[in-house]
């Protein structure tokens, strides 16, 4: 019989990469999820009961348990950027990695990989990087040679940067961000996971920041990214005692209203991570260490970021007509 991984939030946006990569690799695939029902896509990423979407809730050890039986590894994926309700930065990020490692440990599990972020501090004033820090102490007490994976911005065609920054642009002529000198080094998703696979088929302790291979500055990305979609823009820096003032209006209200109105927009924690660079360290472990050559952005972004243009997927035509009628 195959052998089994189970992989929490495997029908998020990186968990499903590792899922697909895992299914064609052969294995069995278990997909933890809080809503099964709202992951039966994953079902085609294999042959019929290849790969199945089960129910768990990493907050509740019996719930994990169920879930890790009969496992050979285990990959967790899960995190949140912004808290609501129950799903703290503290249950999911601190105390969530902590008790799939024990768990993993108490069931012999031979291997694990814990998907975390570039910038995890235990001394930080972000509750985001202190968590992913905490989280990773967590997995690494229990399960030693566990491989943990600290990507930059992840991009790709379900991302949720390039896709939000893009729609916002459809809006109005200008681009507000927050933290326009802040560099990042994103990386794709599918190398992400290519390197998550290696962590569960071999053994590859310890811990590995992913970037890709173009180092650039939040406002050099928005360019970037309105040259893909073939939008004018004035990308407009919030300054940061400024965005510190907006999210904490937005923090507010979703506070006396009990979470009924989310803040979807930015969180004070959120400002206090834009002030920090999000690059891989000098003397890091990462891709080279692994014989992975990350895939740049310009490669991979105009294949999802079309439907951002003007004329959506028309616009290289009308490009094509102009340039008949020109010549």
């Amino acid at each position: 019989m195959a052998q089994l991984v189970t992989i929490f939030g495997g029908s998020g946006f990186v968990g499903r990469y590792i899922a697909r990569r895992m299914a064609k690799a052969g294995w069995r695939v278990r997909v933890a999820v809080r809503r099964p029902n709202e992951a039966l896509f994953v079902r085609t990423y294999g042959a019929v009961g290849q790969v199945e979407p089960v129910f768990c809730n990493i907050r509740d050890d019996q719930s994990v348990a169920d879930v890790m039986h009969g496992s050979t590894a285990v990959v967790n994926c899960v995190g949140v950027l912004a808290e609501v309700g129950k799903n703290t930065f503290d249950a999911v990020q601190s105390e969530g990695p902590e008790r799939i490692a024990r768990i993993a440990a108490e069931h012999k599990v031979a291997r694990m990989v814990h998907v975390s972020a570039i910038g995890a501090d235990i001394e930080s004033d972000s509750d985001y990087a202190r968590t992913k820090a905490e989280g990773e102490a967590g997995v690494l007490k229990h399960m030693p040679q566990a491989m943990i994976l600290r990507p930059s911005i992840v991009f790709g065609p379900e991302d949720e940067f390039f896709n939000r920054f893009a729609g916002m642009a459809r809006m109005g002529p200008v681009l507000p961000v927050v933290g326009a000198a802040t560099e990042f080094q994103p990386v794709y998703v599918d190398d992400v996971a290519k390197a998550a696979v290696m962590g569960v088929t071999g053994d590859r302790p310890g811990v590995y920041e992913l970037g890709g291979p173009v180092t650039m500055d939040f406002r050099g990305l928005m360019d970037l990214m309105l040259d893909v979609i073939r939008r004018r823009r004035l990308v407009l820096n919030i300054p940061f005692w400024a965005a510190n003032l907006m999210a904490f209006g937005f923090d507010t209200l979703q506070f006396i209203t009990a979470g009924l109105v989310r803040n979807g927009m930015i969180t004070r924690d959120q400002v206090r991570n834009l002030r920090r660079d999000n690059v891989v360290a000098e003397d890091a472990k990462g891709f080279d260490d692994l014989g992975i050559e990350p895939v740049a952005m310009v490669s991979v972004l105009p294949e999802y970021l079309w439907r951002f243009r003007p004329s959506g997927q028309y616009d290289a035509i009308k490009e094509s007509a102009r340039n008949l009628r020109s010549s």
